[in-house]
């Protein structure tokens, strides 16, 4: 067995929702929940399908999304894996609606930061072991830092 590391290739702007599933009609399933969970939404996603011809299954309502997920998901060739990248809205406006697709198994990631996804690989395939979201904390939030945080979600709407 080896480990691999995938960087996902995107630019910051853009969330990224990386998860697994268990079936080929994920990719449909995924594109009419999202669509429905926001209208207008703007996203591209692509499933890894893990027998049969092995391919990239792909959807979505914006072409460069798409084709960004399609070239993501090929870098990881994990199977049964999904990559959803969102431009206009966020993860924590479509997750529980992902998650509760009947073929979605977990939800390794959802977010705005660079990822990097830590795989093994065997002679049979490839799976996800984790990933790393983020950069490594730098300390403990002070008094202060606890203030800007609660001011910050009162600015983009989230508390009161």
């Amino acid at each position: 067995m080896d480990l691999v590391i995938v960087r996902i290739e995107k630019n910051e702007e853009l969330n990224i929702i990386l998860g697994q599933s268990h079936f080929i009609k994920t990719v449909e399933d995924l594109h009419e929940t999202l669509v429905n969970t926001v209208p207008g939404i703007k996203f591209g996603l692509a499933f890894c399908e893990s027998s049969g011809p092995c391919l990239v299954r792909a959807s979505g309502t914006d072409p460069e999304l798409v084709e960004l997920a399609k070239k993501n998901a090929y870098a990881l060739s994990a199977g049964h894996s999904f990559v959803i990248f969102l431009r206009g809205a966020y993860p924590i406006n479509v997750l529980n609606s992902v998650k509760n697709v009947p073929e979605v198994c977990r939800i390794f990631c959802a977010t705005a930061n660079p990822v990097e996804v830590i795989l093994a690989e065997t002679e049979q395939g490839r799976g996800i072991l984790g990933v790393i979201d983020g950069l490594k904390s730098k300390g403990i939030e002070t008094e202060k830092d606890i203030a800007e945080r609660k001011e910050f979600l009162r600015k983009i709407g989230y508390k009161l």
